[in-house]
């Protein structure tokens, strides 16, 4: 299972800083995390930035392999 990391608001809307969740892409995953966790992940995942391994990624068919790591990145005030 894909190991997914929360930060800031994504970590408050999902009420855990990491957790692990099974699917073949990108857009099954992110379509879990909002079964998983309702309508204000939802609304944090809309405006995130998602990193896979590192690299933003955007593309939903791309293949996410069972031992990656994504981390949710919402915008962060200040700089």
């Amino acid at each position: 299972m894909a190991t997914v990391r929360y930060f800031a608001a994504a970590a408050e809307a999902a009420g855990t800083e990491s957790e692990q969740v099974a699917a073949d892409d990108l857009g099954t995953l992110l379509d879990r995390l909002v079964e998983l966790h309702g309508a204000e992940l939802e609304r944090v995942l809309r405006r995130s930035s998602v990193l896979h391994e590192g690299q933003y990624v955007r593309d939903r068919q791309l293949p996410v392999a069972h031992d990656a790591v994504l981390d949710v990145l919402p915008p962060f005030a200040g700089g």
